[in-house]
């Protein structure tokens, strides 16, 4: 279930910053931090 989370979150990451949001926008709005949001960009 957790690794289910992980994938939502990496997904919703790359299409939050596709509308133009900022990493740190994104990190907060999914209760994550800046660095795991810029990575989960790169991927």
């Amino acid at each position: 279930m957790q690794r289910e989370l992980l994938i939502a979150k990496r997904k919703k990451a790359k299409e939050l910053q596709q509308k133009g949001w900022s990493i740190d926008k994104i990190a907060r709005h999914l209760v994550s931090s800046w660095r795991s949001v810029s990575r989960w960009i790169e991927m």
